[in-house]
Order: structure tokens, then C-alpha cells, then sequence
């Protein structure tokens, strides 16, 4: 009798998880610590900004700080906290993470949420596509205005099931959330937290360009939406032509929305409904009026989950074991907010964060218009990378770089704008970015399918505000 050898079957290969990414990079830049020439910046106090910033001229060698294993290792650590200065990096945010899948868990288990849901969209029936514009406009509008940004993250929990009761999939729920906040940066106004720091680092009124940058909100929104519906219908129609096809199980067992819930809410669960409805609504007004940040936004999503454990009238114990299982589920997310910062914290260590920055006011001396706010641009997106921040990238580059649009008859609000298209367009898919690894986290869409869906648009995004810009400078 014959037999046979039973060969082990390869496995696929499966793109790495975020955290792996993440880890990778920190290494890889680790090791340019040994290769990259450390340098700093002189920096001053700035009583307007409220920081120190860093002086045009006046970069400068330094001893090299390369980083070895144990800082690699480390950076992930301090990414979350500081043991040297005892300074918070971004506890703060995994806290606000955590309390929102608490918040989410305690709601979810009323059933209020998936009842309304099914409501909705038996009364939307044939018209859901009209959520795509709008919501992105509303979220367009919050980057604009107050730089909504981890204020988005538990938006992405509430609009993967309704997409997904749509007939679109959690895609579509990421890129209205992220694509519509991140085009309201890349086209911000007043947001103080880049285009008023920026412009009083670069000396100019946050009003100058005004227009233009309007003109590039509206523009990247119309482009956006249309790019958004365009997938979205292709899902709808033929659901194997979702990027997530084969994620749609493991989404919809995280995120059940029960076929047959009830289209009539009791009595609690409007309560419910309406103290979840109030809770987003506080934390909007709380950032946008009151100067909100991450600690009070997780008091007032703790606050909203006792208020809506008492209307439900949920026991102490069934409420702390769901809220703990709420956060639990978020706890992936957290980690992934420490990874990110972490990036920053090895380029900052090895001190070679300001030597890029210093090639880049190297090439830009002496360029004629166009040639130099194209270029800016290109660096401005590097920086944009390195420094995930809005606030941070705009302090650490409009002194340096601001000053240089005078030599090349530029004007300076230009100089702000480019910053922001650049900052804009690299938080669309920046793995060193928080909110984008977070919100993919939580809609449990791998990093790879992100880039797939989302960088098309980048490119389409990026060309067009190139030729705008480029108009702009010839113009002036």
C-alpha cells in the first residue's frame, strides 16, 4: 500500500498588526539615531504661545544620543509617561479611551442603541447614502473650527453598526469620522489648535488666507464625499467588493446589531437614548466653548455611564462588570496610543528631530514661488510624520520656516496653509498618528486595508491642493 507524505500547508502571509508596525518603526528609527547626525535648535520661551520655540538660525551640532535595544524598548513605555520629568505623554488619552468602551459597553447592554438603529434605517430605507455627506460635513466642520481629532474616536463606535445596518460596511463609518475631521484640519479656520498657533508663530493674522482656505475645505470635502459614495455604493451593490469582505463576521459579531430589535423603544431605553444623545452633545460644546481635554471627557463619559446604568436600573454589579468589559474592548486602542507615541519620543532622544527639520530649511533658501511652497510642501509632510501633533508641528516648524516665504515672495499666511494641507493630508494614514490607529483599531480594520482604500484619495487630494497652492504663489 502506497503512502503519502502530508506536506504542511504554507500559510498565507498576513500583513502585520498595527502594533507591529508601529515597533518596526520605532526600531528603524532607533537605528538612524546611528546614522543621522544629531543636532538641535535653540529654543526660547514664547509668553504668546505659551511654550518654547525654536530659533531660525540658530541650529547647531550636538552630542549623538543613539538609541540601543533597551531604548527601543522603552519608547513605547515613554511613549505613555515620562519617568525623567514625571510628565504625562498620553495616559491622558488612553484613559479617554478606555472610559468611552466603558460608556459604550453600559449602553449597548440596554439595547437602546441597536434599537434605534433598526428604527433609523427602516425610515431611511433607499436614502441612507445622504448620512455620507452630511455626517462628513459636520465632522469637517468640527476640525475646521476646534480641531476635532480624539474626539472622534467613540463617533467611529456608534457608526460602524448603523453603516453596517445600511448595507455599507465599517469602512465607510472610519472614513466619515476620520476623512471628514481630517479634511476640516487640512482646511482649518479658526482652529487654535493649528491655524491660530501657526499663524502667530509665523507672525501673521490667523484671518490672512481666510479664502483660500475655504476654498480648500469645500473642495476637499466635494472630493471626499464623492470618493466616500463612490465605494460605499460599490459595497452596497456587490457586498464581496467590500476590502473587509472577509472581516465581515469577526465586525459584525463585535458590533451585533440584532436583525429583528425592536422598532419601538420602551420607556428606559429612551432615557437611555437620550442621556447618550446629551453626553456627545456636552463633550462637543464642553472642547468647543469651555476648553475641554481629555480629563473632563472621560468624567463626563463616566458621568453618562452611571446616569444611564440608574435609568436602566442596572445593579452595581452588572454595571462594573460591563463597563470593565466595555473597556476592555478598547484596551487594543489604548495600547496602540502609547506605540504611536512612542515614535516621537525615539527621534526626540536620539536629537535627530530637529536635524531634519534643519535639511529642510537648508534646501528651501533662494527658490523661486512655486518651486518653493511645492517644496515646502514635500517637507512639510515629513515634519507631518515625525510630528503627528498639530499643535507641536506648528511650533516646531513655522519659526524656522515662516521667515524664509519673505525671500522667495511668498506670503506667509501661504507658508500657515501649506502646514496645514500637509498636516491634513498625512493624518488621512499616518501610522505615527493616535487617531488614526485608533479609530481603524476600533472599527477593526487592519492598517493595510486603510491604505488601500484611503491613499488613492490622498494622491487625488494632494494634487489638487498642489495646483492650488502653486496658483496661489504665482498670484501673489
Amino acid at each position: 500500500m502506497e503512502t503519502h507524505e502530508t506536506q504542511p500547508r504554507k500559510q498565507a502571509f498576513e500583513f502585520p498588526t498595527a502594533y507591529s508596525i508601529l515597533f518596526a518603526l520605532i526600531a528603524l528609527l532607533a537605528i538612524a539615531t546611528w546614522v543621522v547626525p544629531a543636532g538641535q535648535y535653540q529654543r526660547v520661551e514664547s509668553t504668546e504661545l505659551g511654550r518654547e520655540i525654536a530659533v531660525a538660525g540658530s541650529y547647531h551640532a550636538v552630542e549623538a544620543n543613539p538609541q540601543g535595544v533597551f531604548d527601543v524598548l522603552m519608547a513605547p513605555v515613554a511613549g505613555f509617561y515620562d519617568a525623567e520629568t514625571g510628565k504625562t505623554r498620553a495616559v491622558d488619552v488612553v484613559l479617554f479611551v478606555l472610559f468611552i468602551g466603558g460608556f459604550m459597553g453600559v449602553i449597548g447592554k440596554t439595547g437602546a442603541l441597536d434599537a434605534a438603529i433598526v428604527a433609523t434605517m427602516r425610515r431611511m430605507s433607499g436614502r441612507e447614502k445622504w448620512m455620507i455627506p452630511l455626517l462628513t460635513g459636520l465632522f469637517a466642520i468640527g476640525g475646521s473650527t476646534f480641531g476635532m481629532a480624539e474626539e472622534t474616536l467613540p463617533f467611529c463606535a456608534l457608526l460602524v453598526p448603523i453603516m453596517m445596518r445600511a448595507g455599507y460596511d465599517s469602512m465607510v463609518a472610519v472614513a466619515v469620522v476620520l476623512v471628514g475631521s481630517t479634511i476640516g484640519a487640512l482646511g482649518s479656520t479658526i482652529n487654535p489648535f493649528a491655524t491660530i498657533i501657526a499663524s502667530n508663530a509665523a507672525g501673521v493674522a490667523f484671518t490672512d488666507g481666510m479664502g483660500l482656505r475655504l476654498f480648500m475645505l469645500f473642495a476637499a470635502w466635494a472630493v471626499s464625499v464623492a470618493f466616500i459614495m463612490r465605494y460605499a455604493a460599490r459595497v452596497k451593490a456587490d457586498p464581496a467588493r467590500s476590502l473587509l469582505a472577509d472581516k465581515r463576521a469577526d465586525i459584525e459579531a463585535h458590533f451585533p446589531v440584532a436583525a429583528d430589535a425592536p422598532t419601538t423603544l420602551s420607556a428606559r431605553q429612551c432615557i437611555v437614548l437620550a442621556i447618550f444623545t446629551l453626553t456627545f452633545a456636552l463633550m462637543i460644546w464642553g472642547v468647543a466653548s469651555q476648553g475641554w481635554w481629555m480629563a473632563q471627557m472621560s468624567a463626563l463619559f463616566l458621568a453618562g455611564s452611571l446616569a444611564a446604568a440608574l435609568a436602566w436600573g442596572m445593579g452595581e454589579r452588572a454595571f462594573a462588570d460591563t463597563f470593565i468589559d466595555g473597556a476592555r474592548a478598547l484596551l487594543g486602542v489604548a495600547l496602540v496610543v502609547g506605540l504611536a507615541r512612542g515614535v516621537l519620543v525615539i527621534m526626540d532622544d536620539g536629537r535627530i528631530t530637529d536635524t531634519i527639520l534643519h535639511a529642510g530649511e537648508t534646501t528651501l533658501a533662494g527658490l523661486p514661488s512655486i518651486a518653493f511652497v511645492n517644496l515646502m510642501l514635500g517637507i512639510e509632510i515629513v515634519m507631518s510624520f515625525v510630528v503627528p501633533s498639530s499643535s507641536g508641528h506648528a511650533v516646531l516648524t513655522m519659526p524656522i520656516l515662516s521667515p524664509l516665504a519673505d525671500f522667495a515672495g511668498v506670503e506667509r499666511s501661504l507658508v500657515v496653509t501649506i502646514y496645514q494641507t500637509a498636516n491634513g493630508l498625512v493624518s488621512l494614514f499616518t501610522p505615527t498618528s493616535a487617531v488614526v490607529m485608533g479609530s481603524i483599531a476600533i472599527a477593526r480594520v487592519p492598517f493595510h486595508r486603510w491604505l488601500q482604500f484611503v491613499l488613492p484619495l490622498v494622491g487625488i487630494l494632494l494634487t489638487i491642493n498642489m495646483a492650488m497652492l502653486s496658483i496661489a504663489a504665482a498670484s501673489g
